[in-house]
């Protein structure tokens, strides 16, 4: 599904979505689950494109809906797999989270990727601008691209309505809401959140801080 005519959402990952970022050095924003693998492959064929044409991949996340695909996706393509520091330990299976999450990830198994590189606020992959989002997990980015805010698991949607990132899987509450104003504080018009259907932004927003 083309949103801009650099962002794509990738189709068939539904459930979890993942963006692809196109440019000189095309970027996919994370890699869903494992079941929609064959989905991915079956998008980036319909765009004319092979995954050795993705020049990185970056996670949001440690989530298991978000890494699912990453480890096969970097052997298949060479991208540079890019994750924030704080949560690479939980990537790679160092550390667990807690409560539901910890739930999930021993009922939704995934091959463990290693993280190439992490990234720091303000820094750039490609186009890409990271902009720090903690309170789902505590290293939670969004992505930014001229117009165009991949907001992660920061917010998701429902009925065109934008909604902050459910509490049961949230790491701090407080934190979640001190991000969604400092991301509102941006300016875009797209919001593609990972779970629900990209919006334009108009005044969605501000009902998250009602």
């Amino acid at each position: 599904m083309k949103v801009t005519d650099t962002v794509h959402l990738v189709d068939g990952t539904k459930g979890s979505y993942s963006y692809l970022v196109l440019g000189q050095e095309p970027i996919l924003v994370d890699t869903s689950m494992t079941r929609n693998f064959n989905n991915i492959m079956d998008s980036l064929s319909k765009l004319g494109m092979k995954p050795s044409d993705i020049a990185h991949i970056v996670l949001t996340h440690q989530d298991v809906d978000h890494i699912g695909n990453a480890k096969e996706l970097k052997a298949l393509s060479g991208a540079t797999l890019w994750a924030p520091s704080a949560e690479i330990p939980y990537i790679h299976g160092e550390r667990r989270g807690k409560g539901a999450r910890r739930l999930i990830s021993m009922l939704m198994k995934v091959d463990r990727p290693q993280i190439d590189r992490s990234f720091d606020a303000g820094d750039k992959i490609g186009g890409l601008e990271v902009i720090p989002a903690p309170g789902h997990t505590p290293g939670h980015v969004c992505l930014r691209i001229n117009d165009v805010l991949l907001a992660g698991d920061l917010v998701t949607t429902r009925d065109g309505r934008l909604r902050p990132a459910p509490s049961f899987l949230t790491w701090d509450k407080i934190a979640l809401q001190k991000s969604i104003r400092d991301v509102g504080s941006l300016t875009f018009d797209w919001v593609c959140p990972a779970h629900g259907d990209p919006v334009r932004r108009a005044s969605l927003w501000d009902s998250l801080l009602q």
